[in-house]
């Protein structure tokens, strides 16, 4: 057990005016299985490079214990190349055996370290690589979302695999994951950093309250204001009105007056401007008190859809639908029926290379051949068919195509951009954002960028392709909302657990 100690850290990218940690300071236990928690864009990623040395940077992180870091990066030349053979290039001093016996409890069979590692799965390739990550010892591992792409079968096996495990930070915005598997949290908040044990839903929870009693006192503190604010105003008056009668009075209005009253009327005066001081020493105690308040809490603004309503209730008809790729003799699956009716949230679940998002690109190409939906190497057999004339709003998982500008994104898409920016400030990407080009944001303000397109373009159906990868948990909850309040039509591929129980009327299993 070591102790992991951040002193007065701070960061920056060059070219980038705003600090990602400014003077910031916490320490945690090399023993803790601790889950990173915070937005997109708020630096999970570029703490953890920090902890591996990658950047240089101003303050100290100080231990006595190594880290290493997943995932491990893969160039071109090692797609063609076996995990064995990598092994060497990820963790050279491990020992080929200790790999072994964590393939085991990730149950893996050892052949998958002889594939190429093209051939792998993502699955397996998440699996072999934490396998070669927990193969040594006296080192504190660093997790950076290890379960995107990932179906529900590997997300349970290494989800199952990390809560035996005890050393490492994980970035994840599943909330499950987190759960099961963390016994602290270390949350980037918006204005500060909190170290925190327990799990992810006992800190929402505790979150909760602590909000909850934050706005509470700063209403207590602006009521406090506005009555001292107004007290102060009439002291004020009377104290003027007092000054100005100090010279000079009628005789015969004021009989009762002399000269002599002069003095009395002074120190009244003075008694009042001493209240109005007070007054205002009390505000500014009762501002800098509420100071700080709401700096932390998290303001999700509400988001809007407008989805449209078609004429017919059955929108996508798929009866004893069989899928495969041109030049592939194994069929994707065979003998598939369901409908997407009207007000429906289909989720599709499955394995890995079970043919989830073939689907979707069969029925885009369906509705749309020359469109975003063709695909000419789909053979399809058996029913699909797809209403005509209904409009289509499309999520892809893929976010390697948003290139340039936002404004030059909307031109090429005939989008709104005035609107797209205002659903991508309630989603929390920041204004400094926008003039960015989009290859410098983070994998999770790209996925953004296609739901809030999705979100501002009217449709009959909704196809969102795993759209809550790099996505943060708050605007997870916030997506979740919004499609229960206004109920679209959607089918989706999404592995998220606490997603599909509260926002799925059917799941439909390959």
């Amino acid at each position: 057990m070591a102790q992991i100690q951040v002193t007065d850290l701070t960061f920056s990218y060059d070219g980038n005016a705003d600090d990602i940690f400014k003077d910031t300071t916490f320490s945690i236990d090399s023993d803790w299985k601790l889950g990173l928690i915070g937005r997109n864009g708020k630096g999970k990623t570029t703490l953890l490079n920090l902890f591996m040395g990658k950047y240089e940077y101003r303050g100290s992180i100080k231990t006595s214990t190594y880290f290493d870091c997943f995932p491990y990066q893969i160039s071109d030349s090692d797609l063609k190349k076996t995990a064995a053979e990598l092994i060497e290039k990820w963790k050279p001093q491990i020992e080929f055996w200790q790999v072994l016996i964590q393939m085991n409890e990730l149950k893996m069979e050892p052949e998958c370290l002889y594939r190429p590692f093209e051939t792998l799965s993502f699955g397996e390739r998440t699996r072999v690589m934490l396998a070669v990550l927990f193969a040594a010892e006296n080192e504190f591992l660093l997790i950076d979302e290890p379960t995107n792409h990932l179906d529900t079968e590997a997300r349970d096996i290494v989800k199952e695999y990390l809560a035996s495990k005890k050393g490492f930070i994980l970035v994840s915005h599943d909330r499950d994951l987190l759960d099961k598997v963390c016994d602290h949290v270390l949350v980037l908040n918006r204005a500060s950093i909190e170290v925190q044990a327990g799990n992810f839903s006992t800190w929402w929870e505790n979150k909760e309250k602590k909000d909850a009693f934050q706005q509470a006192e700063n209403e207590k503190h602006l009521k406090e204001i506005g009555k001292l604010k107004a007290a102060a105003d009439r002291s004020g008056r009377w104290a003027d009105k007092n000054e100005n009668s100090k010279i000079g009075f009628d005789p015969v209005k004021e009989h009762d007056r002399n000269i002599a009253t002069r003095a009395f009327i002074g120190a009244k005066t003075k008694k009042m401007q001493a209240r109005v001081k007070s007054y205002e020493q009390r505000i500014d105690r009762e501002i800098s008190e509420k100071e700080g308040l709401l700096n932390d809490i998290e303001r999700v603004t509400d988001l809007k859809i407008e989805p449209l309503e078609f004429h017919k209730e059955i929108l996508v008809n798929v009866n004893d639908l069989s899928l495969q790729y041109e030049g592939v003799d194994r069929e994707l699956f065979h003998g598939l029926t369901f409908q997407v009716k009207r007000g429906q949230r289909i989720i599709l679940s499955g394995e890995n290379g079970c043919g989830k998002s073939t689907i979707l690109k069969a029925i885009l190409r369906k509705q749309n051949p020359n469109g975003f939906g063709d695909d000419s190497q789909i053979i399809v057999s058996g029913t699909l068919n797809v209403a005509s004339g209904m409009k289509i709003s499309y999520v892809n998982q893929d976010t390697s195509f948003l290139k340039g500008s936002l404004r030059k994104y909307c031109e090429n898409n005939g989008l709104n951009e005035s609107l797209l920016l205002a659903v991508l400030r309630q989603l929390d990407l920041g204004r400094e954002q926008f003039v960015k080009n989009m290859e410098d944001f983070s994998e999770g303000q790209k996925k953004k960028v296609l739901i809030a397109a999705s979100l501002i373009t009217p449709a009959h159906l909704y196809i969102w392709d795993e759209p809550l990868n790099f996505i943060d948990v708050f605007s997870r909850m916030q997506i979740e909302k919004l499609i229960l309040q206004y109920k679209p039509t959607m089918l989706l591929v999404e592995h998220d657990i606490r997603f599909q129980e509260k926002v799925a009327t059917e799941i439909i299993g390959l």
